[in-house]
């Protein structure tokens, strides 16, 4: 029971849940952008390790319930060579991010959610075909992002808007790839060991209010005004990066 009113007193938790159900109402209907949209808002109230294991713990519990149409509509085999790739990556991100201190997190977090949403929405894309060697080089660049400042998503998205894949595929696959690297991250923060209780209890709570806005987004969705998401998608993500830069402070 003590855990219980540890968590319900912790502070900066109703930022914490207002952010936790932005990130679901974006991943839902977009797919990605839970930790563009989460970390920099989180980064706020606690310290950088703590956000991304809230992080972790919602986003590897809240997408459960639309993990079954993301793998009809995605390819799971593709998926696989990403996970493969992030393997590599994250153990180097999870290093520099321990030797990190919390400003230099949040100027990190923010700038680079501001840098890459400024390359998905200038429309730079990789643009040579994507063989099985360079979606798994895709994925050890995401790990190490993953790894540093929880952001796996914009490397492979950018990789797959240059693709003919259909949105829902593309959808489909950023669901089941950043559910397969958070249980990735999870394995390297306990090898390290990483794992703290309150943060991870706090998360645990966050399951409610990004899973259910995560079911709000899927349902809204539809591929055919897939653009009409993806804009605000990116309105959502650049809010929170300038809202979680230290210059506000």
């Amino acid at each position: 029971m003590s855990m219980f009113w540890q968590v319900l007193s912790f502070e900066g938790l109703p930022v914490l849940v207002l952010a936790a159900f932005a990130a679901g109402i974006v991943r839902g209907f977009a797919g990605f952008g839970t930790a563009m949209v989460f970390v920099p808002i989180a980064a706020l109230v606690v310290e950088p390790i703590y956000a991304i294991l809230m992080m972790m713990t919602f986003d590897l519990f809240g997408p459960i319930a639309l993990l079954p149409r993301a793998w009809r509509d995605g390819e799971p085999r593709d998926v696989g060579l990403l996970g493969t790739g992030a393997i590599i990556g994250l153990p180097f991100g999870v290093y520099l991010l321990t030797q990190l201190d919390p400003v230099v997190f949040r100027w990190l977090i923010s700038l680079l959610a501001l840098s890459l949403l400024v390359l998905l929405v200038s429309g730079w894309r990789y643009r040579n075909p994507l063989g099985k060697m360079m979606t798994g080089i895709v994925g050890v660049i995401s790990g190490f992002l993953c790894g540093v400042a929880a952001l796996p998503g914009p490397p492979v998205i950018m990789s797959y808007m240059s693709s003919p894949r259909p949105p829902q595929v593309i959808r489909g696959n950023m669901i089941m790839y950043l559910f397969l690297v958070d249980i990735l991250t999870f394995i390297v923060f306990a090898v390290k060991g990483l794992l703290v209780l309150i943060p991870l209890a706090v998360g645990a709570v966050l399951v409610v209010p990004y899973g259910s806005a995560g079911l709000i987004g899927q349902r809204v969705f539809n591929p055919d005004k897939e653009h009409i998401y993806r804009w605000v998608a990116y309105a959502m993500i650049a809010f929170s990066a300038l809202a979680g830069l230290p210059v506000w402070d």
